[in-house]
């Protein structure tokens, strides 16, 4: 038995040993944690079959980093085989990122479907309006199609809901650059986001929307959830603060990661 010298002596290395052994019973790990789990997982898909925008690289890596930035898991595929029942099955939201043309078949769409009507969520980004021209469907989820646009320039964007986890950080009037589209076969009760304010920029004979120009917008549909931003032309877009704030309020309202319908 050890004298009370030696063991007062041992009292220090006794302690810190107790306390380490203490602190690994209550975390029940050892001293590598492991990474917290994804909040949500994202399907970006930027397949395109007709105008290909530079921009797209930007903005999957946009993405990702406001995927590790706020942590939600992002895959980025341009394969559209990855659209079946159980391919989707493992995201919150799928994301068509400056899509174009015909990029899905009968199958693939179906899949799509049916993922919606389970309570997926859908965001477009800038061309996924010019996307699927020849499925109505399509048409109802995304909430309008592409109709022209004049040259990328500086215009007046209008904050219709200061609300919506998209937009309520924005400033009122927002003045950005981008490419500004005008829409044909604009869908019935959409919830407008942003609004263009045509006096602001040249329309270049790009047909003209009026005084009810939307940009943004987004809606409840078929039991998923869907969202849109006509942002996203530009490379630059998507080193911009206010547009990443813009698309992450989309993506996360969604993914119903905000809780209610108008926040």
């Amino acid at each position: 038995m050890p004298t009370s010298d030696s063991f007062l002596h041992q009292r220090p290395a006794l302690l810190i040993a107790f306390a380490f052994s203490l602190a690994v019973a209550l975390t029940g790990c050892s001293s590598t944690a492991e990474p917290a789990p994804a909040a949500f997982d994202a399907l970006v898909f930027s397949k395109t079959e007709g105008f290909r925008h530079a921009s797209i690289p930007d903005g999957i890596a946009a993405l990702r980093e406001l995927g590790a930035e706020h942590g939600f898991g992002v895959t980025a595929t341009e394969d559209a085989s990855a659209f079946t029942p159980d391919g989707l099955r493992t995201y919150d939201v799928v994301i068509f990122l400056n899509t174009t043309g015909d990029v899905l078949n009968t199958a693939q769409q179906a899949a799509l479907q049916q993922y919606i009507r389970g309570g997926g969520g859908f965001v477009g980004v800038h061309s996924a309006t010019d996307t699927e021209y020849d499925w109505p469907w399509y048409n109802r989820l995304v909430g309008a199609y592409f109709d022209g646009h004049p040259s990328v320039q500086e215009a007046s964007i209008t904050v219709v809901d200061t609300a919506h986890a998209s937009t309520r950080m924005l400033p009122q009037p927002w003045v950005r650059r981008d490419e500004w589209y005008s829409f044909r076969s604009v869908q019935d009760s959409l919830n407008i986001l942003l609004n263009l304010d045509e006096d602001s920029y040249d329309l270049e004979g790009a047909p003209a929307m009026g005084d009810q120009h939307p940009v943004a917008w987004y809606r409840a549909f078929e039991g998923g959830r869907s969202w849109y931003t006509e942002l996203g032309h530009t490379k630059e877009a998507y080193r911009e603060p206010l547009f990443r704030e813009h698309l992450l309020g989309g993506i996360q309202w969604a993914a119903r990661v905000t809780p209610t319908a108008s926040h």
